[in-house]
């Protein structure tokens, strides 16, 4: 029996501990679990570093981020008027206003153009950025932002060759919620981004992605240096922001691949952050120049000029008396750094230049002869950017006008199929001017001013020299085979 009765305790005190180690099994195994190394493992392995910016936040949403950057963002909406042949039917286009005129009595109304665009407030002022191509035709700008607040707004300044431009809301009178410009320059392959726009004109749209790629060039020009995201960028998205984790503006949103599906491209937000502050105080942009003519470095070149690696940019010509020449630089240096920068192809050369302040002095790394050496070159200001600041006679009579005009070459006479090249020719006449209202046009011939004979630039020049705001001007133009007058006050629409 005492055997018995020990070997039930036992048996039960058995059972109980079976029963508390499933118990107490249940209730540790998945802190277990989450501590027990993957089967494969022999060894633990250290996670990657990750920083808090490639994470979206905390709950895996990017409301906060959204939250922050959205009363920043504005849709753009732009009305144009009178803008070039738009409207016209082929016939007009042929036989020209006047024609209508004279035997209808009325001109066909030209088509107003609309479009759609995007931008971002920068400043509590007002001021915002956005895409050159949203805003440069446009005659009439207005500016919805996230709270249905319609406000008026103008162009301060254009930059076609970044595609930027800097507008001003209701004349910078009113406060603004706006956004601060980051560092694009930290911002790695992979990290996350939120692109915010008005695409098909739907406002204040929100898309995520990363950054796919830095430095695309698409063969746009010299300032190509895009920073590629998968966030989806669609047609009314350009200008608006492309925002880091952080809510700063890291790019600016500007392309798209036609066809493609998440591929879109954003002006980086240091580039950005120049052209702004030079439009904003300026007005206009003053881009740098050395004088030299440059080429790829290929490796048989790099070879033949003794150089450790095909890195930099071949020097094949310096412009006489320019930066470059007066520095030293010659035909056959190869440069492989400016201010520090590692020099790696032509356009890294070209942007680094044009986006350095004119008169700053620059340390430039060069391999010459074996040998790098170190020149200091003081920046020059781009030719054609100098010779458009410079004042010409009658300049301010052709803002006046609201003209631009040329002399007529022969090859001009040509396709115009005039007899001679007396006249000047319009090149291009401003939308909302008294002459576009009048009905110039560009590639028309400027025979006469007020009965006095044009014959060349020096005659436009000389009888526009003296006009003032509210003079009477009667103009003879040559239009294809026919000529007719205008009449116009000057600087009235």
């Amino acid at each position: 029996m005492t055997m018995q009765l020990k070997r039930r305790t036992f048996l039960g005190a058995l059972v109980l501990a079976l029963v508390a180690g499933v118990a107490l099994g249940a209730f540790t195994a998945p802190r277990a679990e989450l501590r027990r190394p993957p089967i494969l493992a022999q060894a633990p392995v250290s996670p990657l570093p990750l920083l808090p910016v490639q994470m979206p936040p905390p709950g895996g949403t990017f409301a906060a981020v959204a939250d922050a950057i959205k009363p920043a963002v504005i849709n753009i909406n732009t009305f144009s008027r009178g803008a070039g042949v738009q409207g016209r039917t082929p016939f007009e286009e042929y036989f020209g206003e006047e024609f209508f005129r004279r035997f209808f009595g009325e001109v066909p109304e030209r088509i107003p153009q609309r479009s759609l665009g995007s931008g971002v407030i920068v400043d509590p002022t007002g001021i915002a950025l956005t895409n050159a191509h949203v805003v440069e035709k446009a005659t009439e700008i207005e500016v919805v932002t996230l709270d249905g607040g319609k406000h008026k707004a103008k162009i301060i300044g254009v930059d076609k060759k970044t595609d930027l431009a800097v507008l001003k809301l209701d004349d910078g009178k009113g406060t603004f919620k706006h956004a601060r410009l980051g560092d694009s320059d930290r911002i790695q392959v992979g990290d996350w981004v939120l692109a915010v726009g008005s695409p098909f004109g739907l406002q204040a749209t929100v898309t995520a992605g990363i950054i796919s790629a830095k430095a695309r060039q698409l063969d746009q020009g010299p300032f190509d240096d895009f920073l590629q995201t998968d966030a989806a960028i669609n047609p009314g998205n350009s200008g608006g922001p492309l925002v880091n984790m952080q809510g700063e503006v890291i790019g600016i949103n500007t392309a798209i691949v036609a066809g493609g599906s998440g591929i879109g491209f954003a002006i980086p937000s240091n580039m950005a952050r120049k052209i702004y502050a030079e439009l904003r105080d300026k007005g206009r942009v003053t881009r740098g120049w050395l004088g030299i003519s440059i080429q790829p470095l290929t490796p048989e070149l790099a070879r033949s000029f003794g150089a450790k690696d095909p890195k930099g940019v071949l020097i094949n010509e310096v412009v006489p008396d320019s930066p470059a020449a007066k520095a030293g630089l010659k035909p056959g240096d190869i440069l492989l750094e400016f201010e520090g920068r590692p020099m790696e192809g032509p356009g890294d050369l070209q942007r680094a230049v044009s986006l350095a302040s004119p008169d700053r002095t620059a340390k430039v790394k060069v391999w010459r002869e074996q040998s790098e050496k170190t020149v200091e070159v003081k920046v020059g200001q781009a030719p054609d950017e100098r010779q458009a600041q410079q004042p010409r006679p009658g300049g301010r009579a052709r803002s006046m006008l609201g003209l631009e005009v040329r002399p007529v070459t022969p090859e001009i006479a040509r396709q115009l199929n005039l007899r001679s090249t007396d006249g000047v020719v319009v090149v291009r006449v401003e939308d909302g001017s008294a002459a576009a209202e009048a009905g110039v046009q560009r590639g028309d011939v400027i025979k006469q001013l007020n009965s006095q004979t044009v014959r060349t630039m020096v005659d436009f020049e000389r009888l526009t020299r003296d006009v003032k705001e509210g003079d009477p001007l009667t103009v003879l133009l040559q239009r294809g085979p026919m000529s007719l007058y205008v009449a116009f006050r000057v600087g009235r629409g």
